[in-house]
C-alpha cells in the first residue's frame, strides 16, 4: 500500500490535527504528551532525538521511543536531528514502526546544534537537505515532515520551503523566527513569513510562534491560513491551553504527577515541568523554589505542591488579588498563564527617542579570592561547599595534571601512550596494542582470537569437534 502524502496524510493519519504540541528536548516526554492530549492537544511530537545515537545505542532507542509506545499517544511524529543522509535513513527505519511520521529538525537554534551541525544551522545547505529528504522518502514507509525557522527575507524563506516540498516533505511546520532570535533576543515571530509559505506550497503547514492563549490559535489560523498551530512555551506554562481553560497551577501539577506515576520518566523532567507551571507563584514563595530544587522523590514534589496550594488558598481567603504581587499578569499568579519575555529594545533608542551613542566596555567579574572562603564563592560553589565541606577551590593548591599530547585533556597517569582515554583508545586500536592503564586490551584480544582459531583448525585437522576436543568424534 503506497504511503499517504500531503493533505491526504494530514486528514487521514493525523485526523486533521490543528492543535499541536511541539517537540521539546527533555520536556515533551510521554507523560507530558498524555497530559496535553487530555486537555485538547490533537497531535504530539517526541522530543528531538539524535539520529546517530539512535542508530548506535539500543538503550537510547528503548528509553526514548520504544518503551513509550502506547495507543493513547497517537498520532505521534518522531523528530530527529541529523546531518548525514545515510544515518538519517537508518534512524528513520528503526523508528517508523513506532510513529506516524518522521520529522527532520531544521529549527533548533541552540549552541549545541551549532556545534553538532544540525537544526537551523543546516538551513543554508540546500543540496544536503535535498539529498537527505529524497533518500529518506524513497526508503521509509511513513511520511516525512520538516520543522524550520525562517530567513530574514520572505522570498528566500518561500524558496526554502518549496525546495523542501519538492524533495519529499509532506507537512511543514514554520517557526516564524530566525535562528538568531533566541534567549533575550527572541522577540515576536513573523506571521507574515508563515503566511507567504502557506500560499506558496501545496502541502499542509503548521505555524509556530506567539501562541500563548487559545484566542491566539484562531487568530493565527485566520491571519496566516495555516492548517494547524504548534505551541511550545505556551503549552509548558499551561497544558490546558488548547481547551481554552486556565486552571490553578496546583491542579495541573497534581494531574501531571499522577500521569508520571503510571508512565515514569526522569525526575529532572518532572522538576523542569513544575518550575514552568509554578513560574509566577515561585516569584512570591521563594522558599518553595528552594524546596523544589532539593527534593528527590515524586512524593516529595507532591508535598511541595500541597504546600504551594495551601499558601495560595490562604492568600485567596484573605482577599488577595494575586496580580499585584507579580507585575503585569492578566490573572492571579496561581492561575496557569504564559510567561511573556520582555521585547528586546531597539539599539540606539529609548522610549522612541534617539539615544546618544556611548562606548560599551566589557567588564569581567572579579576573580574569587584564591583562599576559597565562602564569602567570595559563587552560589554554585557555595552549594558544592555545603555538600562537601572539605572541597578545596584554591587553584594554587590543586594538583597539576599533565595534558594529553593530542587534545589537551588530562592524560591517564598510567597510559602507555601518554594520552587521555579517548585519544588512547584510537591509538591503541590503530596500533593493535594494549594499555593496561585505561583497561584497553586490543592486542590481547587479537592474540586470544588467533589462538582460538588455531586450536579450532588443529581440532578440525585431527577430526575432532570444537565441542568434543579429545573425546568421541561427532557423528
Amino acid at each position: 500500500m503506497p504511503k499517504l502524502q500531503g493533505f491526504e496524510f494530514w486528514r487521514t493519519t493525523l485526523k486533521g490535527a490543528r492543535y499541536v504540541v511541539a517537540p521539546m528536548v527533555d520536556q515533551s516526554e510521554l507523560a507530558w504528551r498524555l497530559l496535553s492530549r487530555r486537555h485538547g492537544a490533537e497531535l504530539c511530537y517526541t522530543p528531538m532525538l539524535h539520529a546517530q545515537v539512535f542508530v548506535r545505542d539500543p538503550n537510547y532507542r528503548r528509553e526514548n521511543l520504544y518503551n513509550e509506545a502506547c495507543p493513547e499517544d497517537r498520532p505521534l511524529i518522531a523528530q530527529f536531528c541529523a546531518n548525514d543522509p545515510e544515518v538519517f535513513v537508518k534512524a528513520a527505519l528503526l523508528a517508523q514502526d513506532y510513529c506516524d511520521a518522521i520529522d527532520l529538525n531544521l529549527g533548533c537554534p541552540q549552541m549545541i546544534a551549532k556545534r553538532g551541525h544540525y537544526g537551523a544551522f543546516l538551513q543554508e545547505e540546500w543540496n544536503l537537505l535535498e539529498k537527505m529528504l529524497t533518500l529518506a522518502n524513497e526508503k521509509i514507509s511513513v511520511p516525512l515532515t520538516c520543522k524550520i525557522r525562517v530567513f530574514s527575507e520572505i522570498e528566500k524563506t518561500v524558496e526554502y520551503a518549496k525546495m523542501l516540498e519538492k524533495a519529499g516533505c509532506q507537512l511543514l511546520t514554520v517557526h516564524g523566527r530566525t535562528k538568531e532570535q533566541k534567549g533575550a533576543m527572541t522577540g515576536i515571530a513573523s506571521w507574515e513569513h508563515i503566511k507567504a509559505v502557506r500560499k506558496a506550497v501545496n502541502i499542509p503547514v503548521f505555524a509556530n510562534g506567539n501562541i500563548q492563549h487559545l484566542s491566539d490559535v484562531q487568530r493565527c489560523m485566520d491571519e496566516t491560513g495555516v492548517h494547524g498551530v504548534m505551541s511550545a512555551e505556551g503549552n509548558l506554562h499551561n497544558p490546558a491551553l488548547f481547551e481554552g481553560s486556565s486552571p490553578p497551577v496546583w491542579e495541573m501539577a497534581e494531574e501531571y504527577l499522577e500521569v508520571v506515576q503510571q508512565y515514569p520518566c526522569s525526575l529532572s523532567y518532572v522538576r523542569a515541568h513544575l518550575f514552568k507551571l509554578w513560574h509566577h507563584t515561585l516569584q512570591i514563595y521563594q522558599e518553595l523554589r528552594e524546596e523544589l530544587a532539593k527534593v528527590k522523590t515524586l512524593s516529595g514534589m507532591a508535598e511541595v505542591n500541597r504546600q504551594l496550594k495551601q499558601r495560595c488558598q490562604e492568600e485567596m481567603a484573605k482577599g488577595g488579588d494575586g496580580r499585584k504581587s507579580v507585575n503585569g499578569l492578566p490573572f492571579p499568579h496561581w492561575i496557569c498563564q504564559p510567561y511573556v519575555r520582555p521585547v528586546p529594545k531597539e539599539p540606539g533608542s529609548e522610549n522612541g527617542q534617539p539615544k546618544p551613542q556611548t562606548k560599551v566596555t566589557c567588564v569581567k567579574r572579579a576573580l574569587e579570592d584564591s583562599d576559597g572562603t565562602t564569602e567570595f564563592l559563587s552560589k554554585n560553589k557555595q552549594k558544592k561547599k555545603a555538600r562537601n565541606p572539605h572541597k578545596n577551590f584554591n587553584l594554587e593548591q590543586k594538583p597539576k595534571y599533565i595534558r594529553c599530547e593530542q587534545c589537551g585533556n588530562p592524560k591517564g597517569n598510567k597510559c602507555v601512550f601518554s594520552l587521555c582515554r579517548g585519544c588512547c583508545k584510537k591509538a591503541a586500536y590503530k596500533a593493535t596494542a594494549d594499555c593496561p592503564g585505561h583497561g584497553l586490551l586490543f592486542k590481547t584480544k587479537q592474540e586470544r582470537a588467533l589462538k582460538l582459531k588455531s586450536e579450532e583448525a588443529q581440532r578440525a585437522a585431527n577430526g575432532e569437534s570444537a565441542v568434543q576436543a579429545g573425546g568421541e568424534p561427532v557423528a
